[in-house]
């Protein structure tokens, strides 16, 4: 609905519509917003899916140096280097829960033309735009004490931000090297916030 009020607003002021056109066209999206809305609600939901997540088996980053970002996760989380290509990649690992991998973000070179599409492009659909991001990620972390763990942050330079819900939820947020929000917790399997 707001990419047709954007429409109809630009075709206002670009002067390919009248005033009276515009108020026009504003009153009857208005009137089909909620038509479509019941089609929508009116829809079943699919059946649930017959399997359950039962791990985490890998996050991969698209990071701007996979050095910097393994180090900085090796150093500050405590993840284990699984292997490394040493070229673009590398894969850390948090015992028990999954795989990180990190990698340098692919980057088409200077003046060259796109990638022509596989083969079988044809047959893939086309990928919708990407409507929203991650926001952050939480890790939870042992052994938590709240001080010794805002004065680790702060030690490393990392301006933690504290997040604290309820009595029993205790967590800061930090800023990893790519700029992506990270918090850390003290959650753990059976202790969530």
């Amino acid at each position: 609905m707001e990419h047709v009020i954007a429409k109809l607003l630009d075709d206002f002021e670009g002067g390919r519509m009248s005033r009276r056109q515009l108020i026009q066209s504003l009153a009857m999206a208005a009137l089909a917003a909620p038509a479509a809305a019941t089609v929508s609600a009116q829809t079943p939901a699919p059946a649930p899916a017959p399997w359950k997540t039962v791990c985490l088996d890998h996050i991969s980053y698209a990071v701007s140096d996979y050095k910097k970002s393994a180090a900085f996760y090796q150093n500050l989380m405590g993840w284990e280097m699984r292997n490394d290509n040493n070229q673009n990649q590398a894969t850390l690992s948090i015992p028990n829960v999954g795989d990180i991998i990190v990698r340098n973000r692919r980057q088409p070179a200077a003046g060259a033309a796109p990638a022509a599409a596989p083969a079988d492009a044809a047959a893939q659909p086309a990928r919708p735009p990407l409507t929203g991001v991650i926001n952050h990620v939480s890790y939870g972390v042992a052994p938590w004490d709240t001080q010794a763990v805002e004065a680790e942050l702060k030690k490393r330079g990392l301006n933690p931000r504290p997040d604290m819900v309820g009595e029993n939820f205790k967590s800061y947020h930090v800023t990893d090297p790519d700029g992506w929000d990270l918090q850390i917790s003290n959650a753990t399997p059976n202790r969530r916030g």
